[in-house]
């Protein structure tokens, strides 16, 4: 583990900061306005620290930084060093999908307009990214007949210069035939202007430039130039259409919508130029460092513009929260752009609502993201080989059961108990517990009862499928509650939880048949019985996967039912025991006022003023409110 440097070593300047593991190489890449301040905080009782933090700085050996003039240049070398090491604690945007861009190969001599994936190439200019590649081909299509570049690769393009013979989108006007000398070089660089324009979203003035050459030509009784003028402006509108329109012409935008839990976030930026928008993209973020939304978008800012974008840099950027370095990154984005540049939080209007819009994208793509790793079969059937493999469990686990318990202050304790089999949640199969015999704050006794209760139910519908008496056939019965023995006991907690539920199937004479691990949320880390260290299963597995979501899943659970008694206790507390106020007034009661504190808040004419509750129920109401408030 790390040593803390001598003190007074460490500057107050600006820089960036290495932390590295006992081989050398770089595992976080950090900055800071005061180099001191900020390595400081990580040099203290790891018990204070996030978990993610305190697993990077127990896995660091040495730490080192540079200083720099100013908080953008920290920014920025933060940035470089990042992209040079990958360190494996910072967070990491992996784009979810290999996203098409329409390039036009500006380098050549005759350019041309394609669909490329991939990296970028130096003398191409991308517009994008979109997402299909068969609506930039459809749009292209359309476009070709105003704007007749070619498409062909270089290869088809010699081949039909040296026999002297256009091809087929020649023929079909989709090409002006550069190949053969059909065109100069001046109209066709024109051609390569107008399809640029178009895609950089300046359509408005590509459909007046038509227009004015299509009326020009029809003045001069041109009228089959003015057909095909025409016919090209027509082309041009419908490929205008499929541009959604969200703001004014002269906006350059870009906005990003975040979804996120407390292991990946999902981002999804749409890029507005012109008031359309011209392209999206989507990544999905591991967050192997323990982030806040604030700094999460400073994270993806750095990402989205620490190379230039094919769109180049908007005007103005539209973000969920101010990021933790506002400024900093304001200052750093209008050098880069080399004007000012606008990051903000829309507050209403047109441009809450595009927010509103692209968040929502966001949530759905994270929502498809988790549902596509958790419903896939080979990911699920990985996850239980690999559980298998690394807890040495004698079968794969087809049922596994997590426990969590929740509670305020010792008051409304519960247990949960979800399921998954074959590696998907059995939402049938979950279980709630009241806890009845723990008085005060006490999660090993609450997990005592808990298992105990879960397992003696299992052991007494094995006991009713035997026969009475010695001898007699079994008898069949239709399977209860808890039938099934789990083929993973998995608690929420660390070693103290997982020596409860040890204690309590060995007790049960159950420790030859339910494994039993647990998951704790300090480090993420698995621990299973006759062993002091963790399990090493890696971080982004399928298995830590299954087992994280599942952990995340019983906590859920408990909490909500959690929320439920405690909001049951809190309505019995003030309107229980009132002569005419059974539960069904007491729910619309306290649903007409917005809840018990509505209620309570309520004199006495409000409560005489509700139409269907009886006069006499309405006094003892209000009686037993003043009377609980003087008492």
């Amino acid at each position: 583990m790390i040593g803390r440097p001598p003190a007074g070593s460490i500057p107050e300047a600006p820089g960036s900061y290495q932390f590295k593991d006992v081989h050398g190489r770089v595992i976080y890449v950090g900055k800071a306005s005061s180099l001191r301040s900020r390595l400081s905080s990580y040099f203290q009782d790891t018990r204070n620290l996030h978990p993610r933090t305190a697993a990077m700085v127990a896995a660091a050996e040495t730490v080192e930084w540079i200083e720099v003039r100013n908080e953008v240049e920290a920014l920025m070398l933060e940035y470089n060093l990042i992209k040079q090491h990958r360190p494996r604690f910072n967070i990491r945007l992996r784009d979810d999908k290999s996203y098409p861009y329409l390039a036009i190969t500006v380098d050549e001599e005759w350019p041309r307009a394609t669909v490329m994936r991939g990296r970028k190439r130096r003398g191409t200019r991308y517009f994008g990214p979109y997402a299909h590649a068969y609506a930039i081909r459809e749009t292209l299509d359309l476009l070709l007949r105003t704007f007749p570049v070619r498409t062909c690769p270089p290869s088809k393009f010699n081949e039909h210069k040296r026999l002297g013979r256009p091809c087929l989108l020649f023929h079909i006007e989709k090409c002006s035939g550069p190949c053969v000398g059909s065109v100069t070089p001046e109209e066709y660089a024109s051609h390569v202007a107008g399809l640029a324009d178009f895609l950089d979203g300046k359509t408005d003035e590509v459909e007046r430039e038509i227009s004015r050459r299509m009326t020009e030509a029809s003045s001069a009784q041109e009228y089959e130039l003015a057909a095909r003028l025409r016919d090209r402006l027509s082309a041009v509108r419908r490929a205008m259409e499929r541009q959604q329109i969200v703001g004014d012409r002269s906006e350059d935008i870009d906005v990003i919508g975040v979804a996120q839990d407390d292991l990946e976030a999902s981002v999804q930026v749409f890029y507005v130029r012109h008031g359309r928008v011209v392209g999206r993209r989507g990544f999905i973020v591991d967050k192997v460092e323990p982030l806040g939304e604030a700094a999460l978008v400073d994270r993806v800012l750095e990402e989205l513009y620490g190379e230039e974008p094919a769109m180049g840099y908007p005007k103005s950027v539209l973000v969920p929260v101010l990021g933790a370095d506002h400024s900093t990154h304001v200052a750093w984005l209008s050098g880069l752009r080399g004007s000012s540049v606008d990051v903000r939080v829309p507050q209403r209007g047109d441009k809450r609502t595009l927010h509103d819009t692209v968040t929502l994208n966001a949530r759905e793509e994270f929502q498809r993201h988790r549902m596509r790793r958790a419903s896939d079969h080979n990911a699920r059937s990985r996850a239980l080989t690999e559980l298998q493999h690394h807890l040495e469990l004698p079968e794969a686990p087809l049922r596994i059961e997590c426990y969590d318990m929740a509670h305020l202050q010792g008051t409304d304790y519960v247990g949960s108990m979800v399921v998954l089999e074959d590696g998907l949640p059995a939402k049938r199969e979950y279980r709630r517990f009241k806890v009845r015999d723990v008085a005060g704050n006490d999660d090993y006794a609450a997990m005592r009862e808990v298992l105990s209760r879960r397992l003696r139910a299992y052991l007494d519908t094995q006991n009713e499928g035997a026969g009475d008496e010695e001898g007699d056939a079994p008898v069949a019965r239709k399977p209860g509650r808890f039938s099934y023995p789990p083929q993973l006991l998995l608690v929420d907690g660390g070693k103290g939880q997982l020596s409860v539920a040890v204690d309590v199937v060995r007790e049960l004479g159950l420790e030859d048949e339910i494994p039993v691990a647990a998951l704790a949320k300090r480090f993420e880390e698995v621990y299973v019985p006759g062993r002091s260290t963790p399990v090493a299963i890696p971080r982004g597995s399928e298995a830590m996967f299954m087992l994280q979501r599942l952990r995340d899943e019983a906590h859920r659970f408990a909490n909500s039912f959690h929320r439920e008694l405690r909001g049951k206790r809190m309505k019995r507390g003030l309107l229980d025991g009132i002569p005419g106020l059974g539960e069904a007034r007491k729910s619309r009661l306290v649903k007409e006022f917005g809840g018990v504190k509505g209620v309570k808040e309520a004199g006495l004419d409000a409560l005489l003023a509700v139409s269907w509750l009886p006069e006499t129920v309405a006094r003892a109401i209000h009686e037993k409110v003043v009377g609980d408030d003087e008492s």
